[in-house]
């Protein structure tokens, strides 16, 4: 990736501890993340605005705690607010340029942070605040970071992903009320199995998504125990006593969450595993949510060829040569979402690994990658409710003539003439493509009113 060179009339000089940095004219940040944004230009990938929110969201508590504590003056901790308040309403979210390939523990984004709501302060409020002493008071980059992918995290799936699962969950369950009446041939391996009705198989899907929830939830308990206020590796060095706690008070009062101090804030900075751990929880979703798209996707199949079951609503053409082709093209995005999730699930996984001693240093990828998965899952669920579940249609003759036809419903007879009668019967039915109540008819001495009743496929779907 090429070297953009802003022309000398164009810049300002900066400074840090090494000396001097030329950064744009009108850019907020300063020398550190000017550094950074020169060093790391490996990918077009940046954080998203959900995970620079959380770390704002970070730096407002941060002030407010300090102040608190009188680590810094009253009027320092308004700045930061006010500046804060700019960024979370997308005032500056070009401000924030660095590449998610950078030091593993985030520190440039951290002084990135910090040295645009230096500057922000200084404009809105013309109050002098340092990006390190007074911005970044009582903090580390090693411990706000891994503090604000949970709090991304959190806020992400509190707003964004179970919204999306209830709508997903409510239109499942409104539809299989509509059709509780429709039997259907179930399959096992892709082959014909006993019935059930449309309302079990789609309630089932309701029942894997609450499975799944659940999982996100308590790792969710987990996900709000945050290492702010371990600083440096853990030990609080550099921060006041009560600092963790008067931060998480005021992050709850800010988000309206229910954020409480890490029980170890070594382990919160040196360890990555509540991420993995949320992460494998996203990516089980992943894997309801492939099944239901599946299961969908070949239910519509054909629709003469294929299974025709259900017919999906019609988005686009699905050829560029073939005229009136059209594919299920919302179930297959969904599955490619899926796949990435998996991959995402994967990198957090290796990400996690490299807890060296007191510090893991793959934090932005970890953040990229988790927050991707949300969100895709959140936009997912939502496609999956209302340009799949809501619109599909069934096709009950076709439905009721290949149940009329399966052979296996000749399992209700398994008690009254033994299994390998049964099969004999199911076998010639299958080879002369009857319907098993004829063959069951002429190859048994149960009479026909009976076994009318004892094949009925609404007798044989269970309660």
């Amino acid at each position: 990736m090429m070297t953009q060179v802003t022309p000398p009339s164009q810049v300002r000089i900066e400074h840090d501890s090494m000396g001097a940095v030329e950064v744009p004219e009108h850019a907020l940040w300063r020398a550190q993340t000017e550094r950074a944004r020169q060093n790391f230009q490996f990918s077009s990938l940046r954080f998203p605005p959900p995970f620079i929110h959380a770390l704002a969201h970070i730096k407002a508590a941060a002030a407010s705690a300090n102040a608190a504590l009188e680590v810094i003056r009253p009027d320092q901790a308004q700045a930061i607010l006010t500046a804060v308040e700019q960024i979370l309403q997308g005032a500056a979210d070009d401000a924030f340029p660095l590449d998610i390939f950078q030091t593993g523990s985030g520190t440039s984004t951290n002084m990135n942070m910090n040295e645009v709501i230096a500057t922000l302060a200084a404009q809105l409020t013309h109050t002098e605040v340092h990006p390190n002493d007074h911005v970044n008071a009582s903090q580390s980059s090693n411990d706000v970071i891994p503090t604000a992918i949970l709090v991304s995290s959190v806020l992400s799936i509190q707003q964004q992903l179970f919204p999306a699962l209830e709508q997903l969950k409510h239109e499942i369950k409104n539809k299989a009320g509509q059709l509780n009446q429709v039997i259907k041939t179930g399959r096992t391996h892709l082959m014909d199995a006993m019935p059930l009705s449309m309302e079990q198989e789609l309630l089932a899907w309701v029942t894997q998504l609450e499975h799944v929830e659940q999982g996100i939830r308590h790792t969710l308990t987990l996900a709000r125990q945050l290492p702010q206020g371990g600083t440096a590796i853990g030990s609080g060095i550099n921060a006041p006593a009560g600092f963790a706690t008067e931060f998480c008070e005021h992050l709850n009062r800010a988000t309206g969450e229910q954020f409480v101090p890490s029980p170890n804030a070594f382990a919160g900075i040196a360890g990555q595993e509540v991420n993995q751990l949320l992460s494998g929880q996203l990516n089980a979703l992943g894997t309801v949510l492939l099944k239901i798209s599946n299961d969908l996707r070949w239910m519509n199949s054909g629709p003469l060829a294929g299974l025709g079951e259900i017919t999906l609503p019609t988005l686009q053409p699905g050829s560029s040569i073939m005229p009136g082709k059209v594919n299920p093209v919302i179930a297959e995005a969904i599955m490619m979402i899926c796949a990435q999730v998996a991959g995402n699930h994967h990198t957090i996984s290796m990400g996690a690994q490299h807890g060296n001693f007191q510090l893991n240093v793959m934090l932005p990828v970890i953040a990229y990658n988790q927050l991707q998965s949300i969100s895709l899952l959140s936009t997912a669920a939502e496609h999956l409710a209302t340009k799949m579940i809501v619109g599909f249609t069934v096709n009950q003759a076709h439905i009721e003539e290949a149940l009329s036809r399966n052979p296996i419903l000749v399992t209700a007879l398994n008690r009254r003439i033994g299994y390998n009668q049964a099969a004999a019967i199911a076998k010639q039915a299958y080879q002369q493509q009857r319907p098993i109540l004829d063959v069951a008819a002429e190859m048994t001495d149960i009479p026909k009113a009976e076994l009318e009743q004892l094949l009925d496929p609404k007798n044989l779907i269970g309660n």
